[in-house]
């Protein structure tokens, strides 16, 4: 597959992934309190099925790692806004099945291709390592937004979530800088400044 296919397939999905922070962003600042709208949530799961794509096509796992993690969960939120009942029910079957045929599709003689994912020459060991601590910093964030949504019986977006926002962005930058990655490099940039703004917020909001 062309380059340039692959590039906007990664472009398409960092955009929504920064439309949704944009939204999240502008409506918090209307209420001035941290909001977590419907679309935050929809955004997330379009948008990490396509970074899930991206990451394959560029041999990344660490990508792969970071939205495999998280679709789930971009569901369940959806499910605790009492949204997801909304989606006709062929389009949630759709969406419910679609990691597992992935996985079917990207499954060569039912073994996945450790080598070109792991033994990529393009990414050194250390360098793969760091995209996976990054991604699982990155990834726990959500992981902590749930379990906190999952005990208030309500999707919400807390200050430890910005927190480990933040810091995982700044790691992700630093693995898209030294693998050259501008999908992740232009995402990411744009995703500090507003969970920056988001702590800001929250602060303003608990005082």
């Amino acid at each position: 597959m062309s380059n340039w296919i692959i590039l906007s397939i990664g472009f398409l999905a960092q955009t929504l992934f920064s439309s949704r922070l944009i939204i999240q962003w502008i409506t918090s600042e209307k209420q001035k309190r941290v909001i977590t709208p419907t679309l935050f949530w929809t955004l997330s799961l379009i948008a990490s099925f396509l970074l899930f794509i991206y990451g394959y096509l560029r041999d990344d796992f660490a990508i792969m790692l970071g939205q495999g993690l998280t679709y789930y969960i971009y569901i369940r939120n959806l499910q605790l806004q009492n949204q997801w009942k909304t989606f006709p029910a062929g389009i949630r079957w759709i969406l419910l099945l679609m990691p597992v045929f992935i996985t079917v599709f990207y499954f060569n003689n039912n073994a996945i291709d450790t080598v070109k994912l792991f033994k990529n020459q393009a990414i050194p060991l250390w360098l793969l390592v760091l995209g996976i601590v990054s991604q699982i910093v990155f990834t726990l964030r959500f992981v902590y937004q749930w379990l906190y949504s999952e005990k208030n019986k309500e999707s919400s977006l807390p200050l430890g979530f910005w927190a480990l926002s933040l810091i995982g962005s700044l790691l992700i930058l630093t693995y898209a800088i030294f693998r050259v990655d501008y999908v992740l490099l232009v995402g990411h940039s744009l995703g500090a400044v507003i969970y920056v703004r988001n702590l800001l917020i929250l602060k303003q909001q608990n005082a």
